[in-house]
């Protein structure tokens, strides 16, 4: 799972800001996603059989990058995300490969749809109601960890089913993307629309392997 995530620990308890000052934020937020996301198909598209190890260090590196970037121009903190979007594609770009060579094309195109379907009613939940995002955020976070250190502990001992694990997956990143719609309604918590997108594609991309994985299983029963 691409697990790689950058949230701030600023969070404020309480959730409100005015339709006007949030509107035009997910615009920007929304618009910056959705183009990340096209240019991490074209980078599963590009993806050479030996792109996963490369992806997942450019978009590790990348990830600590953007932050710093943002504080001295905000157009490089931009080109850097799409960057990241494209290796993204080159780190999930063969496991995508061979979804489409076992199952077809329609079992990808099936779980984008699903993501992205699930993702606006994730994101309407987080408009409709008050949430205190930071708790659910520290929650998650650590709901996280403990799954990565099971999830690394099963691959020796193969105690955790790989469905077992892609739900879990599931669940923790549908708390974090509510969290992180949540957190544009307060008005962004200070943090750019670069990094506020970053945070909901990552969400995002964390949820389609999820549902893919998902889907395959059930495919393959």
């Amino acid at each position: 799972m691409a697990f790689n995530d950058l949230r701030s620990n600023s969070y404020p308890t309480i959730i409100d800001a005015s339709v006007e000052s949030t509107a035009s934020l997910l615009a920007k937020v929304l618009a910056i996603t959705a183009g990340g996301f096209f240019v991490t198909a074209f980078g599963v598209a590009t993806a050479p059989e030996w792109g996963t190890l490369v992806g997942m260090l450019a978009v590790l590196g990348l990830v600590f990058s953007i932050p710093m970037a943002r504080r001295s121009s905000p157009g490089v903190a931009l080109t850097l995300f799409f960057v990241l979007a494209y290796f993204m594609g080159w780190e999930i770009g063969p496991l995508v490969h061979r979804y489409i060579l076992a199952f077809g094309s329609a079992i990808v195109f099936n779980a984008a749809v699903t993501t992205g379907a699930g993702m606006a009613v994730l994101g309407c939940v987080a408009y409709l109601f008050h949430i205190n995002y930071r708790r659910i955020t520290g929650y998650a976070m650590a709901g996280l960890l403990v799954l990565m250190v099971l999830g690394i502990l099963s691959m020796f001992f193969h105690f955790m089913q790989p469905s077992t694990y892609s739900w879990l997956t599931l669940l923790l990143f549908t708390f974090l993307t509510v969290a992180d719609f949540a957190r544009i309604r307060a008005g962004g918590d200070g943090q750019s629309a670069v990094m506020l997108a970053l945070s909901i594609y990552l969400d995002g991309i964390n949820i389609f392997l999820a549902v893919l994985q998902l889907f395959g299983g059930r495919r393959r029963d």
